[in-house]
């Protein structure tokens, strides 16, 4: 009997292990997997952008909350992918002149924009 029952112990030890090991558990992915443009309310198809403004900060997100990446100054080009409210998202179109790297993205306040192009 003694036998019997440390079988069954262990039978339902091996039955609850393999029954958690087949439970897949899901996760929300990290912030850097989700990308920045996940924070975006409304998507554009690329239109292009010119800054307006000389030393506008170019954001990691939307708001002043956020940690500047660089300066924009009047001329630099970027794409448009993407707004939340009254920020843009975008991709530095070429080099900027303070020397960011084109392909760069980043958050830029709306009213720095001069115009849009589709």
């Amino acid at each position: 009997m003694i036998r019997r029952f440390a079988l069954r112990s262990v039978t339902s030890a091996a039955l609850a292990m393999a029954a958690a090991a087949a439970v897949t558990v899901t996760t929300a992915p990290a912030a850097h997997a989700v990308g920045e443009s996940s924070r975006c309310t409304i998507n554009f198809r690329n239109f292009g952008g010119t800054v307006g403004k000389n030393g506008w900060n170019y954001r990691t997100g939307p708001s002043t909350g956020y940690t500047s990446r660089g300066l924009l100054y009047r001329g630099d080009k970027l794409t448009v992918l993407c707004s939340r409210d009254t920020w843009v998202y975008t991709q530095l179109s070429r080099r900027s002149a303070s020397g960011l790297p084109k392909g760069l993205k980043g958050w830029v306040r709306q009213d720095g924009l001069l115009g849009l192009a589709g």
